[in-house]
């Protein structure tokens, strides 16, 4: 499918239409948390996290939030845990609130859910997981692990882990969901051959959440499924928006367009989530990270101005 996309790449950058574009900055809110300043690592007081609404109910998340797949793989209590706390208090105290998780990411969840009970922070996080099983009675299970590894007894968002038997898992989420376990229920995946029968999905199902990855050299998910979920009023979150790190190689001797001190733009990273974040559809952005500067950095990409179409269009066009 990559060569598909490569093949005819100039007529699907239109897919960025002005209507879309122009609705963008109305979808768009602003997050006010107030910001302590003697807290090490807090984004300076005053400035606002642009915030979207989720379709499904309204409420307003941050655009900006954190995933944890290889990031969070760690011991309670090390060093890498203590990090982690910082960057966890970096996250919060910036007044973003998404974080997502998954059972089968290597012990993530156990340590995210320590992590939360430790800094006093559940509260103020939008929890999202994932179910990634092939039966009910296996799914039953895991859930009940996650809530445990979690310390929760709820999340905000329940996922089907890249639509693995979703026909089953769907409906016991939906359950779930009826019985207050979790306020948003969604199915994921995280590569172009996801895409079409994400498109199915969405046509037939009714859903409060897709994440799927999105990103300058893998922009296909613009082409309908974006679109499609805008239409739908889906929310979207956006994994793997630096491709896996990849992404930055490829840049690494390249200096950011002239116009990105226009956006509020310092670095890649900040190019590639507000890349993703300047979409309309896009609710949330996603990006993993163990390292305190790096969390500081991905949440700048949260402010200032989105990006044009045009800028999105020269972006794509670099053909990284």
């Amino acid at each position: 499918m990559a060569a598909a996309v490569s093949t005819i790449r100039v007529s699907r950058r239109d897919f960025l239409n002005t209507s879309l574009w122009a609705g963008a900055g109305l979808a768009l809110g602003v997050h006010r948390a107030a910001l302590a300043a003697d807290d090490k690592g807090a984004l300076p007081a005053g400035e606002s996290l642009r915030t979207r609404a989720i379709p499904a109910s309204g409420e307003q998340i941050p655009v900006v939030g954190a995933g944890t797949s290889g990031s969070f793989v760690a011991e309670i209590g090390s060093e890498k845990y203590q990090r982690l706390k910082e960057v966890m208090a970096i996250f919060f105290n910036s007044g973003a609130t998404v974080f997502d998780t998954s059972p089968n990411y290597g012990g993530a969840d156990k340590v995210l859910g320590a992590l939360l009970e430790e800094g006093g922070w559940r509260d103020q996080c939008f929890l999202a997981t994932k179910i990634a099983a092939d039966s009910r009675a296996e799914a039953e299970r895991q859930w009940a692990e996650s809530l445990k590894a979690l310390r929760t007894d709820k999340v905000e968002l329940l996922q089907v882990h890249n639509l693995r038997d979703w026909k089953t898992q769907l409906p016991y989420a939906r359950e779930l969901k009826e019985q207050g376990k979790t306020k948003y229920v969604g199915v994921t995946h995280y590569l172009d051959r996801g895409l079409d029968e994400m498109e199915r999905i969405l046509r037939s199902e009714p859903l409060d959440f897709i994440q799927i990855h999105y990103s300058i050299n893998a922009p296909a998910a613009a082409e309908t499924v974006l679109p499609l979920a805008r239409d739908k009023g889906v929310a979207v979150l956006i994994n793997r928006a630096f491709d896996d790190g990849k992404l930055f190689g490829r840049v690494k001797d390249k200096p950011l367009p002239g116009w990105a001190p226009e956006v509020g733009v310092e670095s890649w990273a900040q190019m590639f989530l507000k890349f993703a974040i300047s979409h309309p559809a896009v609710t949330s952005v996603i990006p993993a990270t163990s390292k305190p500067k790096h969390q500081k950095d991905n949440l700048q990409a949260g402010y200032g101005p989105l990006l044009s179409e045009a800028q999105t269009r020269e972006l794509i066009a670099m053909d990284l």
